[in-house]
Order: structure tokens, then sequence, then C-alpha cells
């Protein structure tokens, strides 16, 4: 049985079948940059980063589009907050999230499209919506999208228009037909930068949110695309507008007749499977920066390791929600230091740089037991906590039978994961995490060096000290023919 997915729309696994043989087009809704990215944003990255390894370890091509949101009300509001140009804003944080990226090894999407550069796309979009009679300008300037000449208008969320409608608070509709309807372009207001207002048709403004996605998706995957995909607070409503304009902007849609009832609408899809990420919670609540209980990504690595925040991470299932704790970052901190500890008892540097740099999965045979149980997990819906078992498991066969193949299987599977692809020692003595008065490498190592030549002096006594001050401070002497190892605790 091949790659199976938890289908948003469906609700339900499906087995995974792309639209084209041998290639995957998949879109990711990514980051509003006004801010340093948080750790629920780290969760969406690394959900999708594993979803990508996994599918290019199957033996899929993979075209992997995640969209920057560059244009926003946060985004002015912040950029007059600080007195800099939106730009400015945008390129500074778009900066401090690559940095952030490639510290927790997320592999970078094929094309990152930023929404202000796909105005004109937007605007045709919105154009070809009102010639169909699914969006109106009004008086305002605003265009806004006609959620009920929508065939089909829920069908993600599974809610009905009649179940929307009730959980509307009453609306004053001096700017729209329905409560339910979405803006597409907002006409500029007086007080807004100039660098936000893009000249149109429909008068000076900008795009609303919903219909960047729709335009950047549909420019550089086209449409239908295999997966879409973002976080679990996106499912309603952006998702579920990204479909409505996408969908019903597409030649292949009637627009629905309130009088006559539904006409046929075609076949138009806009992704076959939709992916959805679970939450990080604190305290039992959505981590965001609305509710002011957010950790800045840069913040924790601060604290702790950045391919132990990614094991943290990697280590639930993506759907489900995850706890965070500096207690659990500690737990994943010592499993992982677990997994490095095998790999350091048994490799060499030439066994560790063997083992790098080569095409995700390419060198791993499958018809190995851990191999074929770990691939079992990862196509029933990437299920990395089955996954991550197996590497244990193996890393546990590892210590006993001290095979250098199996440690090279080890490292491998992981790095399926984006784990274990660091020299074991540079791992096991990393300074992340240090406080200050911890000893740095340089001070271990020349105390490990005192106490080798108290040894020599036969002066046990003073070895003996050293090695007790130094395992007081959590350094672990490890001895061998070969010479004294250390590893931090």
């Amino acid at each position: 049985m091949g790659l199976r997915i938890y289908n948003t729309l469906k609700r339900g696994v499906e087995e995974f079948t792309p639209l084209n043989d041998g290639h995957v087009k998949m879109y990711v809704c990514g980051m509003t940059v006004y801010d340093y990215c948080h750790l629920g944003h780290a969760r969406s990255m690394i959900a999708f980063d594993i979803v990508q390894r996994w599918l290019k370890a199957s033996g899929y091509g993979v075209t992997y589009v995640r969209n920057i949101t560059d244009i926003d009300d946060k985004i002015i509001r912040r950029a007059v907050e600080n007195k800099e140009s939106i730009r400015a804003l945008t390129d500074r944080m778009i900066g401090a999230l690559h940095e952030d990226s490639i510290a927790l090894g997320i592999q970078a999407p094929t094309v990152e499209p930023r929404a202000t550069d796909y105005i004109p796309q937007m605007l045709s979009m919105i154009d070809t919506l009102k010639e169909k009679g699914l969006a109106y300008q009004t008086k305002s300037g605003d265009v806004n999208f006609a959620v009920r000449k929508f065939h089909g208008y829920g069908k993600l969320s599974g809610k009905s228009l009649d179940e929307l409608h009730a959980g509307e608070r009453v609306a004053v509709l001096d700017d729209k037909d329905d409560p339910l309807d979405f803006v597409l372009w907002k006409s500029a207001k007086p007080e807004e930068p100039e660098e936000v207002k893009w000249v149109s048709h429909y008068g000076a403004g900008r795009p609303g949110w919903h219909i960047e996605c729709s335009a950047m998706s549909l420019a550089e995957l086209g449409m239908p695309i295999d997966i879409h995909g973002g976080g679990a607070d996106l499912q309603f409503p952006h998702h579920e507008n990204e479909i409505a304009q996408s969908e019903g902007a597409s030649t292949e849609y009637l627009v629905r007749d309130l009088n006559e009832g539904s006409k046929s609408t075609g076949t138009p899809q806009l992704a076959k499977f939709w992916m959805h990420n679970g939450f990080i919670n604190v305290d039992n609540e959505k981590m965001s920066k609305s509710l002011g209980n957010f950790f800045t990504i840069r913040d924790v690595l601060k604290l702790y390791d950045a391919e132990t925040v990614r094991f943290f991470v990697v280590r639930s299932h993506y759907r489900s929600p995850l706890n965070y704790s500096n207690v659990h970052l500690d737990d994943a901190k010592g499993a992982l230091k677990r997994l490095y500890t095998a790999l350091s008892l048994v490799l060499t540097p030439v066994d560790t740089h063997a083992s790098e740099h080569s095409k995700i999965g390419s060198t791993i045979d499958w018809s190995n037991p851990y191999a074929a149980r770990f691939k079992c997990a990862m196509d029933e819906d990437f299920a990395t906590p089955e996954a991550v078992s197996v590497l244990f498991e193996l890393a546990g066969e590892v210590n006993r039978s001290q095979s250098a193949e199996l440690a090279i299987l080890l490292k491998s599977l992981g790095g399926v994961l984006g784990l274990l692809q660091r020299n074991p020692r540079e791992f096991l003595q990393s300074d992340a995490g240090v406080q200050e008065g911890d000893l740095s490498a340089q001070e271990i190592q020349a105390l490990i060096d005192a106490r080798a030549l108290a040894k020599h002096n036969k002066d046990f006594a003073a070895a003996d000290k050293i090695r007790a001050d130094l395992a007081a401070k959590h350094i672990i002497l490890k001895d061998s023919p070969q010479g004294t190892q250390w590893e931090r605790g």
C-alpha cells in the first residue's frame, strides 16, 4: 500500500495519487511578515517540510510553493508604529524568517512568492469574478465576493450558509450585500501610506488577504493542484474563501442562478487534498500573537539547540495539538541525545561524511525491517511519532551490535525527518542553551587536559576531583583507548 493522507475536504484518510505521474504540486500558506516568527509558525513550516521530504524520499518530484504575505493591515500598522516603510519592515522580517528556517533545518520551498509581486494577477481574477456576477463593488469602492452566489461554499469547513449566517453577529450592511461576503479589493483610505495604494480601475487600493493566495497559487502552479496546506486556523475562512475565489473564477464554473436553482457547475477543483497542521498550545490555549502567549523561534533558540526544537515538533503527529513547555523541550533534548549517543559510539568521521549530502532516501535499503517499518509509518499520513519510535529501536540495536551499517541506516532515516545529520560529537558538545556561568567547550577541554596530566603524574586524587567538578556542572566524561570524550548532561 502506498501513501495515504488525511484529506480535510473529505474528512478522512485517502490514498494519494498525484494528478501528474511522478510529480506533486503543493501550495502552503506562509507567513504574514510584520513580526518575528513564533513557534506556531515553526510547527507549520516543519510539518510541510516533512511532507516535502517524504514525497521526495518516495521518488516524487515536488514543486512546493509557500507564499509570503507582505501587505496586510497588521503590516501597515507596524510600519507606521516603527516609522519605517512597508518594504523596509517586510524585507527585515523576511530575512529573519529565512534565518529561523535555516536554523531549524527547513528546506527552502521551490518558489516563495511575495503577494505584492502579484497585484496584476489579483486584479485579473477580481475582474473575472465580477464579470461572472460573483463579485460587486460597493459605494465605498471596496470589491466584495458574493458568497451566496457561489455554489458549494462551506464544503471545506463542513458548514452550511445558514449555519454560518446564524453564527454571524448582526452586521451593518452599508458596504455588504450579505454579512458573509468578504473583501477582494480594499479601497484606499486617506491616512494610509502611499506605498500601499495600487492604481486600478476600481480606484486606488490594495488586495484583500484571501485573493492573494488564490492568485499566487494559480500563477505558480495552475489548477488543480495536488496538495494545499496550512495551519488549522486557516481552514475557515481563509481556505474556504480561496476555494470560492479560485473555483469561481475558473472557466468551467457556471454561476448559480438563485432564482432557478443550481445549474451544472462542471468540475473545477482548486486542490485534490487539503492538509492542516494542529496548533501549538500554551496552557491549553493556541499560541498566537493576538493572545500574547507566543514565544518567537529565536527566543526559544537562545535556550535550546535548534535540532532539539525540531525534534520536539517532529515527534508529535502534524495534525495533533502540541503543548509547549520547557519540560517537554528538556525531554526532547534528552531523547535526541540518546540517538546521537548511539551514533557517536559507532560512526567514524569517515562513516559520518559518507552518509551526508546524499539525496533524501536515495541510499536507504527499504527492504531492511527497520526501514520498512519506518516507511509504513510515514506512508500512513506522515505518522512521525511511529517513525521516531523506529529510530529508537534501531538505536538500541546499534548500541547492542555496534554495527556501522545500522548506524548509517539510523542516520539516513533520521535525515528523512531532517534529524541526525550533524557530527554526533558536535551535537553532544553543543553550546546551545548554555547559561551564564556554564563552562565553554574550550574551558572543558582545558580541564580534561589537566586531568590527563594529573593521571600521567599519578596524582589520581587531583584527576578524580576534576572529574567530580565537571560532573557537578553536568559535564560527562567517557574514557576510552582513543582518549577522553565529553558531552553535556
